[in-house]
């Protein structure tokens, strides 16, 4: 499996600055950017390509919290973490928020369709917008959540920094996987009901 972190120059930790991963991205891509071995010869081409290639993966998976948590759970457990399926006890009452508004403004959008008269139209965009505000409010609690998980990362960066080098039989012993197991899982419903919500924002918009 391929270390992203190890080829971003990285250390593994589950919280990395945004900012100065895009700084480091940027140096080695362009290092690394197939224009400027433009005279070089094929294999060497080649080369570059891939190197380009793969530095942009890693960046792209790296950037991403949930992505990052992942591709380190994997590099740690050597496989894809499992029971993902299983909605977090913290985000439970979200997920119940979710659910029930999105069934809401589905009810609303069917209803809106088969509004012919130029009246009930207006009365439907207002409608549509007092649905649009109740998204957005809840898209800001969704954002609260994420940041305060953010926070939560950060503060587990100090385990891996202290932890047995990679390959080290007793490293697993002294990292919390399963914590960080619960945040990816947290992250990921977090970031399919983001979509959902944002969705049904663009829909209303139509």
């Amino acid at each position: 499996m391929k270390d992203y972190f190890a080829l971003l120059d990285e250390p593994r930790r589950p919280w990395l600055d945004a900012k100065a991963l895009k700084a480091k991205f940027s140096a080695l891509s362009s290092d690394a950017h197939p224009d400027r071995v433009h005279s070089a010869s094929e294999a060497e081409k080649q080369e570059a390509n891939e190197r380009y290639a793969q530095l942009n993966a890693a960046y792209n998976c790296l950037r991403e919290p949930k992505d990052r948590l992942q591709h380190l759970l994997e590099l740690e457990l050597g496989g894809k973490p499992v029971g993902i399926e299983s909605v977090p006890d913290d985000t439970m009452e979200l997920f119940m928020q979710v659910g029930q508004l999105c069934r809401r403004v589905d009810g609303f959008l069917n209803e809106r369709s088969k509004v012919t008269a130029p009246l009930l139209k207006v009365q439907m965009f207002q409608r549509g917008t007092d649905w649009t505000d109740k998204l957005q409010a809840l898209l800001q609690s969704l954002h609260v959540r994420r940041a305060e998980l953010e926070k939560t990362l950060q503060s587990m960066n100090a385990a891996w920094e202290s932890a047995p080098r990679p390959g080290d039989s007793h490293r697993s012993a002294g990292l919390p996987l399963g914590q960080l197991e619960q945040a990816y899982r947290a992250l990921s419903y977090l970031s399919r009901w983001t979509g959902q919500l944002n969705e049904r924002v663009v829909l209303l918009s139509l």
